[in-house]
């Protein structure tokens, strides 16, 4: 039996280059998948696009995020979820590429017994197609080195067995803009799943000037505040099981307002202040009291007389 493999796709005026992310699925070696592309509500030509792909190929379905549910590709994704019929869902976006094997090579790995497929991802430039970098996928200590960011799966890098994700309480968390993947899959891999790695390079991620990855180096405040609010969900979900360590899990969140407060300060970005604020504030919550005195003295230094450098390091 050859599984149904579900690609779910949420778009936004991608009218430009969402074609080569739908030729790589054409052009898959192994050809039993579904392609479901979620609109989110795009006022470029996104439909003519899609619908030029239809009348080639049954394959691809198109539908347009209900109105009464929230904008974002998190909505998006869960919608497709329930339209898709696949044994094997891969959640894709929509400016990425496959490999012409990547099919074939995950359906090889996959039986009932896996909860997930992971699949490894390189990034490389959009224009030039030039190689940046590729992701680890494997660890000894899967949930911490995913909490921080060691390794990564991205969105697409897993392939999920059906029967798992119908059993998860809810899927991608609708109220969060970035950083969306790493608390879906974060919150997946507390369930401890069953997974079967493919050391093999079957994605391409592509990295350009409107990549949602790139908005938390802009210091985009409603993406760095998603980043934050995702991080301290993950505090809280963890007290249920104690899977990880709580101070890990502090420091960690600490550190991650501690960067984008230094670099907001080196950049003399207005936002130095509310996320010098918002950094204090954790410290003093979490009982980092020195730390945050050592904080306050290196902003004000490094403010004044671009001293105290040291003093922000953690």
């Amino acid at each position: 039996m050859q599984p149904l493999i579900s690609i779910i796709i949420p778009t936004y005026n991608r009218t430009h280059i969402i074609g080569e992310t739908l030729d790589s699925i054409i052009a898959q070696t192994y050809t039993n998948w579904e392609c479901i592309v979620v609109d989110d509500g795009s006022t470029d030509n996104t439909p003519e696009i899609l619908q030029k792909y239809i009348d080639k190929d049954s394959r691809f379905q198109f539908c347009h995020r209900p109105k009464e549910k929230q904008k974002g590709p998190n909505s998006c994704r869960n919608y497709g979820f329930t339209k898709s019929k696949g044994d094997l869902i891969n959640f894709f976006d929509s400016d990425d590429l496959y490999k012409v094997n990547a099919f074939e090579k995950v359906v090889a790995m996959f039986d009932e017994n896996f909860d997930s497929v992971v699949v490894k991802t390189e990034v490389v430039e959009f224009n030039s197609k030039k190689y940046l970098s590729e992701n680890k996928i494997k660890s000894e200590n899967l949930l911490e080195d995913y909490f921080i960011g060691r390794l990564t799966f991205y969105v697409g890098g897993p392939f999920w067995n059906r029967k798992f994700l119908q059993q998860q309480e809810y899927l991608f968390d609708e109220n969060i803009r970035n950083i969306d993947d790493w608390d879906f899959n974060m919150r997946m891999l507390y369930q401890q799943p069953r997974i079967s790695l493919v050391e093999d390079n079957l994605i391409q991620y592509r990295m350009h000037k409107d990549s949602f990855s790139k908005e938390l180096g802009k210091l985009n405040k409603d993406e760095v505040l998603s980043d934050f609010k995702a991080r301290e969900k993950h505090l809280i979900l963890n007290k249920k099981s104690l899977l990880i360590n709580p101070s890990f899990i502090k420091i960690f969140i600490i550190k991650r307002h501690n960067k984008y407060m230094k670099t907001a300060l080196f950049q003399n970005n207005p936002l130095k202040y509310y996320l010098l604020k918002k950094l204090l504030q954790k410290e003093l919550i979490y009982g980092y009291y020195k730390q945050c005195i050592k904080t306050f003295v290196g902003f004000v230094l490094y403010l004044f007389f671009r001293k105290g450098y040291n003093l922000l390091n953690i």
